[in-house]
């Protein structure tokens, strides 16, 4: 996982929009998948990973806010941040809607197109580290499997061992191929 590319989702009913986004993003190491609606953004969701989603608040059909609200319904896209852009002057109470939509921020059109790109940085390394966690939490997890084989072929349940040198091997072969899945 920690070798893909991070993925930056962006939604908006509006092309020139999206073509905006992917210019302010380019030259970050991320690759922007756009869509223009909030149907179109869940079922992207079903089959990719994203380290953040860039969100227009208002698109006919289904708007921002509720689409937010079915990707923080899904355990598998709850924990993705959103960043709800709006072309609407900042208005507390949509904010607000956004923040219990659950956006990690609210941002008014026009913007500083380098805050976006600062944001979205953020997000992204907190992705990368994520998903290093998570590698590392699975190799821990196949060591300890391995250890805990190990110590059932040594015998630690109380059974003797019958055949030292065969066990050996065995323990070799055990321990190789758990060092063989982390490298």
């Amino acid at each position: 996982m920690s070798g893909l590319r991070p993925k930056v989702l962006a939604v908006d009913d509006r092309r020139e929009n999206l073509v905006a986004l992917q210019a302010i993003l380019e030259g970050l190491a991320v690759e922007v998948v756009t869509v223009v609606g909030g149907e179109d953004a869940l079922k992207k969701l079903l089959v990719d990973d994203f380290a953040v989603i860039l969100l227009d608040a208002h698109m006919p059909g289904m708007d921002g806010f509720e689409t937010a609200e079915h990707i923080k319904r899904r355990e598998r896209t709850r924990h993705v941040p959103i960043l709800f852009l709006t072309a609407i002057d900042y208005d507390p109470h949509l904010a607000f809607r956004g923040y219990q939509a659950g956006a990690v921020d609210y941002i008014s059109k026009p913007f500083d197109p380098w805050v976006l790109r600062s944001k979205v940085s953020v997000f992204v390394d907190l992705w990368a580290i994520q998903s290093q966690l998570a590698a590392r939490a699975a190799e821990n997890a196949a060591l300890g499997t391995a250890v805990d084989d190990v110590l059932d072929m040594l015998g630690t349940n109380g059974t003797p061992v019958a055949d030292p040198a065969a066990m050996l091997d065995q323990i070799r072969t055990r321990l190789g191929a758990a060092r063989a899945g982390l490298e």
